[in-house]
């Protein structure tokens, strides 16, 4: 845990304190122990899970610094990645988890209940129908997701949730660069705009990363999302 912090102060500037580094040692732990049981995460690794899942959702502080984090969603978190390492940093922000496989969301409510964290809540669900919920519609600050999907999928599950003047953060690796090209039509018809691409390298690992911002310029028309598995079988062009 001692190299989490060295490369997290180097990286982002970010101290972890005792209290920190303590509940990502339980975090690291609780996922190595209910891994052998269900299939929550490839990397169970104590220095992979470190850099590949605690480093790289901390990465996300690139685009949320300075800015307003009050209220956050993270789309598809599986087993926690970014939204709970996140809020183990920026204990000020309130959270919301959803993922849609129960075990993943029962390993969430564990990790928060075990660390103690406030201001999280994970519900299960899916981005399509959430998205047309009046409680969560255009009500984040931010919507993040990591791994979830093809940015062109992907502006459908997030844009829907976020207000106007908000902000949707997709975290990407090498085909980042592409996807934000061939997704900036469906981004600009779901109410976005493409806003900054930032590149991140995380210290032994060679594949290129990206965060992709995307500023919310204009309302999500209300025919979106469409209904759950249309987003995937037929992404907007």
């Amino acid at each position: 845990m001692e190299r989490l912090a060295q490369e997290t102060k180097s990286l982002l500037n970010i101290t972890l304190t005792k209290r920190q580094r303590l509940a990502l040692r339980k975090y690291e732990q609780e996922l190595i122990d209910w891994n052998k049981r269900y299939n929550l995460t490839a990397i169970n690794k104590p220095n992979k899970i470190r850099r590949k899942h605690f480093l790289d959702s901390f990465t996300a502080a690139f685009a949320l610094r300075d800015s307003k984090i009050d209220r956050v969603i993270d789309v598809g978190t599986g087993a926690g990645f970014p939204g709970i390492p996140l809020k183990i940093i920026f204990p000020q922000m309130t959270m919301v988890l959803l993922e849609s496989v129960g075990k993943k969301v029962e390993f969430c409510q564990h990790i928060i209940n075990i660390i103690g964290l406030e201001g999280i809540n994970i519900i299960k669900g899916r981005a399509e129908a959430i998205g047309k919920l009046p409680a969560h519609r255009e009500k984040y600050d931010w919507a993040i997701a990591r791994a979830v999907a093809n940015l062109s999928i992907l502006s459908e599950y997030l844009l829907p949730l976020v207000r106007v003047g908000g902000k949707v953060l997709a975290m990407k690796g090498e085909s980042g660069l592409a996807e934000a090209h061939t997704a900036e039509n469906a981004i600009n018809l779901l109410g976005g705009k493409l806003q900054q691409l930032i590149p991140v390298s995380l210290p032994g690992v060679v594949e290129e990363r990206y965060l992709i911002v995307i500023d919310k310029v204009a309302t999500t028309p209300k025919q979106y999302p469409r209904r759950i598995g249309i987003p995937k079988k037929r992404p907007l062009e």
